[in-house]
C-alpha cells in the first residue's frame, strides 16, 4: 500500500498509511509484520541539521526520509526549546550563512516587526519555539515542490538497529530498523510525560499499556544506491554501527592544549539544559515547591553579580516574546512578556562521573547490552535525563521564592513572584508539563574520521585549528612538555613552519597565524566562541558545595572564521553513512564552537547536498577526499554546486597566503 500525506500542524508533512491525528501509522492499515519504506536519502534526526540535510536534497530532487524523536523539527530552535540564534557580528552583519538558514531567519524577521525579534540581549533573534517548528516545515513543503523531491517524515520514530554489511572497509548500510509510537486509545496525548518517563518505551518494539508502536524498515530504492545521514542529539548511529567515536574530554596534546586531562575521560560532556518559558505578570502568582526542591536547592545562583542585582537581566537575556509595541530594544519587562530559561546556575545539568554521566561509553554499552542484537535504548542514562528535569522544575521555583544563592551568598537572592511557569500542549514549550520536549544537547559522541594525510589516527578538528587564544601564554609553556610546546607553536607557523622545523627561526621569533586552519575539502563554514557549561566534579551534579570540574573553562576563548571539512563527516568502514550536525569529527574543545545553529545547518547542507551530489556522480561520499590534499576535480566540482546554491565554504578573502 503506498503511502500518503496527511496534514500535520499547519503544513502536510507527516506521512501516514491513513490519517492520524498524531502524525503516526495507523496500525490496523499495515501488512502483519513490519513496513518497508526505500529512500534515496534517509536522514536520522529532525534537528537543524537534519532538517538542512533534507532541505537539500529535496531542492536536488531525491527521495528524503526523515526521523525524528519528537513531533517537531529543528532541534535547537524548537523541540530543545533554545530559540535564541547562537550568532557573532562577522557573520550576521555581512549576511554570511547558508542559504536556509538565511531563508529561516528573514522568516523570523518578517513575522515578529521588532529591531530585535524578541527584544532579546543574548542574541539579535529570538522567537517561540513553536514558530521555529512552523517556519521549518514550510520551508521543507516549498523545497519538495520547488525540487520535485519528495519528502517522507516520520515523527515519533527511533533508529532501533542496523544492518551493515561486510563488516570490513567497505561496508554499506543496507537496512535501518527503526520504531514508531503513538499514543494508546483512552490514554493522555503526546508530551503528557516528561522525556525519562517515556524513553525506554520508545526503543522497546513491542506494545505497552502507554504506546502502540509500528516497525518500519528503511532500505535503498531498486537502484540499491542511498545515502544514510547520522544528525541525531547524540549521535546514535555511530554507536549502533560500532564506528570510531570519542566522548568527554580528550588528553592535552599539542593540538588540544587547553584539555582539562592529561588522559581521556570520556564521562564529562558538557551540560545538558531543559528549557522552560515564563510569563512576566502584573500580580504576584502563587507558587508550590516541587517535592525535590530541597535536593537541588544548594545548586542554584545567578553565577554574578550584576543579575543578582538586576534580576530582569535574567529575564531579558532570552525573551522570546516581547509586549513593548515601541520596538526598541530594551531590558525593560512588561506583563506578558515571555522568557525562555537557559541559565548556567539554574537549570544546566553537568553530570561528569562514571556513576551519572548522561552519554554512555562503548564500555558501558557493552555492559548494559545495548550492542547486543535488538539491545539499543537510545544510549542515554535516563536517571541523569530525570535529575535534569528536576533540578530545571526547581529553578523556576527558586527564581520566583528561592532566598540562597550557592556562588554569591544569601543576601543575593530575594524572591521574585511576579512569574508565572507556562505548561500545557498550547505553551511555547508544546508539553503538558512546560519542559522542552528534549534536553538542549550541546555534545554528543564525536566521530573519528578515516586516517588521512597528516592524521594517522583519525581525521579530528582540534583546538588549535580555529582558536584565536594566545598560545604563548606562560600557561601552556609551563604546562605542556617541551616537545609538545615546540609542535605547538610549529603547528601554528604557517607559511613559515618549515623554518621553524629547520631551526631558521626560534619558537620565539616565529609569527603565527591569526586565521583557522584552511581545509581543501571545506563544505561549510561557522563562527562561535568556544563556549563551555562544563560538567561538575562529583555526582551527583547539585550535591551541595559542588564545583565545576577543574581547568575545563581553559580553553574557552574566541575563534577565527572558521571551516566544514568534508573529511569530518565521513567515517571509517561504513561508505555510504554521512555525519552532521555535533558529532562530526571534532575534538572536545572543538565541540564547544562546532555546536550552534548556523554551524548545524551548514553541516546539514554539506550533507545533503553532498548525497544528492554522490547519487547523481554514482560514487560514494569518501571518494571525494580520499586523494586529499591532491586535487580531486569531483570534490571541486561538489564545492562549486555549494557555492552556486548560496551555502559557502569560506569566508570572504581566505587564502593560505593570507594569515589573518
Amino acid at each position: 500500500m503506498g503511502l500518503k500525506r496527511i496534514g500535520m500542524g499547519s503544513v502536510g508533512l507527516a506521512v501516514a498509511l491513513l490519517a492520524n491525528p498524531q502524525g503516526s501509522y495507523a496500525r490496523d492499515s499495515l501488512p502483519a509484520g513490519q513496513t518497508a519504506i526505500a529512500c534515496d536519502v534517509l536522514v536520522a534526526g529532525g534537528g537543524l541539521a537534519g532538517v538542512a540535510t533534507a532541505y537539500e536534497a529535496l531542492h536536488a530532487g531525491k527521495t528524503v526520509c526523515l526521523t525524528e524523536l519528537t513531533d517537531w523539527v529543528g532541534g535547537q530552535i524548537s523541540s530543545q526549546g533554545t530559540s535564541a540564534l547562537d550568532e557573532t557580528v562577522v557573520q550576521r552583519s555581512q549576511s554570511i550563512f547558508p542559504k536556509g538558514y538565511l531563508e529561516f531567519r528573514n522568516a523570523i524577521l518578517a513575522r515578529i516587526p521588532q529591531e530585535t525579534p524578541g527584544n532579546c540581549w543574548v542574541s539579535a533573534v529570538c522567537f517561540l519555539p513553536k514558530m521555529g517548528n512552523e517556519i521549518l516545515r514550510e520551508m521543507l513543503e516549498r523545497a519538495e515542490k520547488q525540487g520535485k523531491g519528495k519528502l517522507l517524515f516520520f515523527p515519533n520514530t527511533v533508529v532501533k538497529s542496523l544492518e551493515v554489511s561486510p563488516q570490513t572497509k567497505g561496508a554499506k548500510i543496507s537496512k535501518v530498523r527503526a520504531i514508531q509510537h503513538r499514543t494508546q486509545p483512552n490514554t493522555p496525548p503526546l508530551n503528557s510525560e516528561f522525556l525519562s518517563q517515556s524513553w525506554d518505551d520508545f526503543y522497546t518494539e513491542t506494545d505497552s499499556p502507554r504506546f502502540a508502536k509500528t516497525i518500519l524498515e528503511f532500505t535503498a530504492p531498486p537502484s540499491g544506491q542511498w545515502i544514510v545521514v547520522e544528525a541525531t542529539e547524540t549521535g546514535e548511529l555511530l554507536a549502533l554501527a560500532d564506528l570510531p567515536y570519542r566522548v568527554g574530554i580528550d588528553p592535552l596534546t599539542y593540538r588540544e592544549p587547553s584539555s582539562s586531562s592529561k588522559t581521556a575521560y570520556p564521562y564529562c560532556t558538557q551540560a545538558f539544559t531543559y528549557t522552560f518559558a515564563m510569563e512576566s505578570t502584573a500580580q504576584p502568582e502563587p507558587a508550590t515547591p516541587p517535592p525535590f526542591y530541597k535536593q537541588y536547592e544548594p545548586f542554584y545562583s545567578y553565577d554574578a553579580d550584576r543579575y543578582a542585582k538586576n534580576p530582569a537581566l535574567v529575564f531579558t537575556y532570552r525573551r522570546i516574546l516581547s509586549t513593548d509595541r515601541q520596538f526598541k530594544k530594551s531590558t525593560a519587562i512588561y506583563p506578558g512578556d515571555i522568557s525562555m530559561q537557559n541559565w548556567g546556575g539554574g537549570n544546566d545539568y553537568g553530570p561528569g562521573n562514571p556513576v551519572d554521566n548522561l552519554i554512555y561509553t562503548r564500555q558501558q554499552l557493552l555492559d548494559l547490552g545495548q550492542l547486543a542484537p535488538n539491545g539499543w535504548k537510545g544510549g542515554l542514562r535516563t536517571s541523569s535525563l530525570r535529575g535534569g528535569e528536576e533540578l530545571a522544575q526547581g529553578y523556576f521555583y527558586w527564581l520566583v521564592a528561592g532566598t540562597t544563592d550557592s556562588k554569591l551568598g544569601p543576601e543575593a537572592k530575594k524572591p521574585w513572584p511576579n512569574l508565572r511557569y507556562l505548561k500545557g500542549f498550547d505553551s511555547p514549550m508544546g508539553t503538558a508539563h512546560g519542559l522542552s520536549k528534549f534536553p538542549y544537547m550541546r555534545e554528543g559522541r564525536r566521530l573519528i574520521g578515516r586516517d588521512s594525510y597528516a592524521y594517522a589516527s583519525g581525521f579530528t578538528i582540534n583546538e588549535t585549528d580555529v582558536s584565536a587564544k594566545d598560545f604563548r601564554q606562560p600557561y601552556y609553556r609551563d604546562t605542556l612538555p617541551d616537545r609538545a610546546y615546540r609542535d605547538l607553536i610549529t603547528s601554528l607557523a604557517g607559511l613559515n613552519t618549515i623554518d621553524v622545523i629547520t631551526d631558521k627561526i626560534s619558537l620565539e621569533e616565529v609569527k603565527l597565524r591569526s586565521r583557522a586552519r584552511l581545509y581543501p575539502d571545506s563544505v561549510g563554514i561557522g563562527h562561535y566562541p568556544i563556549d563551555f557549561h562544563p560538567c561538575m566534579a562529583e555526582a551527583p551534579p547539585e550535591k551541595p558545595g559542588n564545583t565545576e570540574r577543574a581547568g575545563e573553562r581553559q580553553g574557552a576563548h574566541t575563534t577565527h572564521p572558521y571551516q566544514i571539512p568534508l573529511r569530518a563527516m565521513i567515517p571509517p568502514r561504513i561508505d555510504n553513512l554521512l555525519v552532521a550536525g555535533k558529532s562530526i569529527a571534532t575534538s572536545h574543545i572543538g565541540a564547544a564552537t562546532y555546536r550552534v545553529h548556523s554551524f548545524e545547518w551548514s553541516s546539514g547542507a554539506a550533507a545533503g547536498t553532498t548525497a544528492a551530489f554522490a547519487l547523481a556522480q554514482n560514487i560514494l561520499p569518501y571518494q571525494l577526499v580520499e586523494n586529499v590534499p591532491r586535487t580531486n576535480l569531483l570534490l571541486e566540482s561538489l564545492q562549486k554546486k555549494l557555492n552556486e546554491n548560496g551555502n559557502p565554504t569560506a569566508f570572504p578573502g581566505v587564502s593560505i597566503f593570507n594569515q589573518q
